[in-house]
């Protein structure tokens, strides 16, 4: 005889799983923020400058802006720190770094 499957409690279980994961991506963004200085700007110009990012259709800025946010995590990675204030396992230590260095750019890639 077949076992039975509890629906409601797998459905349950994959609801839970999708809130702690969607917590978990909220507080790394949290993180990122500070993490960058961006935490220094206030909500209304933060949100401004990422509405802009979204809405570029230049390419070459986008990509010169994720080249940044990649040169950034790898400088991170090198100072022992890591990618750990964005994984959630360490604290953000360093504000005001050199991913917004008056360019707009954000490092959000």
């Amino acid at each position: 005889m077949r076992k039975v499957r509890d629906y409601d409690a797998e459905l349950k279980a994959l609801g839970d799983k999708a809130r702690a994961l969607k917590a978990k991506r909220v507080e790394q963004l949290g993180q990122l923020v500070a993490v960058t200085g961006a935490d220094a700007l206030d909500a209304e110009t933060l949100a401004g400058v990422l509405l802009d990012a979204i809405g570029s259709k230049d390419a070459g800025a986008k990509e010169a802006w994720r080249a940044k946010g990649a040169a950034f995590f790898q400088r991170r990675g090198r100072k022992g720190g890591g990618s750990a204030a964005i994984d959630g396992s360490g604290a953000a230590t360093e504000p005001g770094g050199d991913a917004a260095d008056g360019s707009g750019a954000t490092a959000n890639g």
